[in-house]
């Protein structure tokens, strides 16, 4: 049998294998490459659908974080809000009162050697915050007196204690504060930190609930119309309440029948004196 030769194959326009025509075998090959690209048509437009909608629906981090804050300060609704103006008035009180502020450690610790400020003890009533340290757990007397009567009249109540974050600090201290929370009053100046004299608390607002946190509000809105206290909401987890000494008059007994003619020295001179 004669073999024929292999570029009488090529140019024969035949196949190698078959023997069939190539024109027949380059129409089979299109029409299998035009089968596949329909068959992958449909994959194709889906994927590029669900591509789409996952994409519309993507939020960043950012804008939710911005939604989620936007939703909590704009219910920020506060009974006792703070402002400068307020700060000013308040610093203003405590020069009348002629209060100095604690400038360094050495000041305070002087003040708590005189009995200028007194020490705050932890009890089942009122709890303190494990970061304040020893010789900062102080303050003046009427505004330790104010601690025991808010936290005895809450535990009666709740049967749960409140707890105190902050109370006196130096000027050092409130300039180390300044420098990474933005909330913090300045160190000098005429709004500067009521800490500073030690008549100030901070509360802390954390674990309460809302009946808890509006009794304490009701709580104080009569000693605040009276001017014995000055609370500010503050947009941290804290309750900030500033003290004035009028609080200590509510402690001056009432005097008998033969003592209220007789003015005392202390009235001659136009104030009562604070309880220890």
């Amino acid at each position: 049998m004669r073999v024929q030769p292999l570029q009488d194959i090529l140019f024969s326009g035949q196949s190698i294998v078959t023997g069939q025509p190539r024109a027949g075998l380059w129409l089979q090959s299109v029409s299998l490459c035009c089968t596949v690209l329909l068959l992958c048509v449909p994959s194709i437009g889906a994927v590029k659908s669900t591509q789409k909608r996952t994409t519309h629906k993507t939020v960043s981090p950012s804008s939710s974080a911005h939604s989620k804050n936007h939703l909590h300060y704009s219910k920020w609704n506060p009974m006792f809000p703070g402002s400068h103006d307020l700060l000013v008035e308040q610093n203003a009180e405590l020069d009348r009162q002629q209060l100095p502020r604690m400038n360094n450690e050495y000041q305070l610790i002087q003040s708590e050697i005189s009995n200028d400020l007194v020490p705050v003890n932890e009890s089942d009533e009122l709890k303190i915050a494990e970061n304040l340290t020893d010789s900062h757990r102080y303050c003046r007397p009427w505004t330790r007196d104010f601690l025991q009567d808010i936290s005895h009249a809450f535990y009666e109540v709740f049967h749960s204690p409140l707890q105190v974050n902050s109370l006196v600090r130096t000027a050092d201290q409130q300039r180390a504060l300044q420098r990474h929370n933005h909330f913090a009053a300045p160190a000098e100046g005429d709004t500067a930190s009521t800490h500073l004299a030690g008549v100030t608390v901070d509360l802390s607002r954390r674990g309460l609930s809302n009946t808890q946190y509006q009794w304490i509000r009701a709580y104080l809105q009569p000693l605040q119309l009276k001017g014995m206290v000055n609370p500010i909401e503050e947009r941290q987890p804290v309750l900030h309440v500033v003290v004035f000494e009028k609080y200590s008059d509510k402690y001056v007994a009432p005097k008998s029948n033969s003592e209220a003619s007789e003015a005392t020295e202390a009235e001659t001179a136009g104030f009562v004196g604070s309880q220890p």
